[in-house]
């Protein structure tokens, strides 16, 4: 098969499991998911959604229980898009890149916060020296 068949119907997968996680599924557990994106295997017959879980650890570990419980469901929604020999067995894998990302950004600010400030202490320190000088002239 085309890799280019391939991203259609990995494409096809993302925009089916996104909407129906979004729109049909009723699981409270359910709940701050993005679908990042989909590895659907040469084969077509296994595809990994990548998600993205907004939240603690515990509600992490909930939303997953519920994709696993709804993934009946997400599969026979995929089946009715694509038209292949086999439906894809679809496995979640939680992408922890978003979170990864947001981390390093807050630990970069952190470390511009900290610099400035030593910058504007060696800044006025060197001040206050200029201005002693000034005061006290050197005969």
């Amino acid at each position: 098969m085309t890799s280019r068949r391939l991203e259609k119907i990995a494409q096809a997968i993302l925009e089916t499991v996104s909407t129906t996680i979004l729109l049909h599924l009723r699981d409270p557990r359910i709940r701050n998911v993005t679908v990042l994106h989909v590895d659907v295997a040469p084969d077509v017959q296994s595809a990994k959604i990548y998600i993205s879980i907004m939240g603690d650890e515990k509600e992490k570990a909930l939303c997953m229980h519920g994709l696993q419980s709804a993934k009946g469901f997400l599969q026979s929604k995929i089946a009715d898009r694509i038209q292949t020999k086999y439906t894809p067995v679809i496995k979640f894998v939680l992408d922890t890149a978003v979170k990864d990302s947001l981390d390093t950004i807050r630990i970069l600010d952190e470390l511009q916060v900290e610099r400035e400030a030593e910058e504007l202490a060696e800044n006025s320190s060197s001040e206050e020296v200029r201005g002693t000088d000034e005061e006290n002239p050197q005969e």
